[in-house]
């Protein structure tokens, strides 16, 4: 799969440099404290999951770095680079893709028209082309559904066109927000091992999960947010030996 894209090229980052890096972020809605001074970071190449409960403040940590939210307080980095003003389309256009909890597909519109919404930054059609055959060959379901229409699609199809259509861009950053939820298992770990290839093709990526247990087996590091705050984080293969957790997230 083909990652960077034409318009930003490669991103080449010092050493040990993070791709992604939040800090005391905080976040109110009203005059509820949502973030309460979040501090993560995502280098290259990682594979990193945030787990915990319903209303931890995970969709609104993913939210906040695609700047769909305004930030009370703290800094985010992309690349170096701060972003807290940088507007979202500017975002994608620099290489960041959000998939959306609930997938937010396009119903009315065919799957080859929802991919190309995806492409709005390709400034040529063959890179456009080349990416849809990537995507294809990614999902080769949507390969076979092309002139149908997105809300006609199943569950996990739709999944995997919200992601497909978070491709189109080329991201070097991609954020995945609960890609299980309300899927049948096994179309879970069809679109799990495809979020591992797309790893494998050096995407970096940051993954909200409600199930615990594919969260931490998918990736290399894990948080845990609670209460709008870092309660935990490290090696997702020590944290889900961890008795807190397995009481907590993995049913003892």
């Amino acid at each position: 799969m083909r990652v960077d894209h034409p318009t930003r090229g490669k991103l080449e980052l010092p050493a040990g440099q993070p791709l992604l890096e939040v800090k005391s972020l905080q976040v109110s809605y009203g005059g509820i404290r949502a973030l309460k001074g979040v501090d993560l970071h995502v280098m290259p190449g990682e594979v990193v999951a945030m787990i915990g409960s319903n209303g931890a403040g995970k969709t609104t940590t993913l939210k906040s770095i695609a700047r769909l939210l305004p930030i009370g307080a703290g800094e985010i980095t992309f690349a170096g680079k701060r972003i807290n003003d940088t507007a979202t389309a500017d975002l994608v256009a620099a290489g960041i893709s959000l998939v959306p909890e609930g997938r937010a597909i396009f119903p009315n519109l065919t799957v080859r028209e929802n991919l190309e919404v995806g492409a709005y930054l390709h400034r040529d059609r063959k890179a456009m082309r080349e990416t849809l055959e990537d995507v294809v060959a990614l999902f080769p379901r949507l390969g076979e559904r092309m002139t149908q229409e997105g809300g006609t699609l199943s569950g996990g199809e739709q999944q995997m066109l919200a992601i497909g259509r978070a491709m189109m861009a080329r991201p070097a950053l991609l954020l995945l927000d609960e890609p299980s939820l309300g899927i049948a298992p096994k179309l879970v770990m069809q679109i799990f091992e495809s979020i591992k290839k797309i790893a494998n093709a050096g995407v970096t990526i940051l993954v909200v999960e409600q199930n615990t247990r594919i969260a931490l087996a998918s990736s290399q590091r894990a948080y845990v947010l609670k209460t709008g705050e870092i309660a935990m984080e490290g090696p997702s293969a020590e944290l889900a030996q961890n008795e807190e957790i397995r009481a907590a997230y993995l049913g003892g």
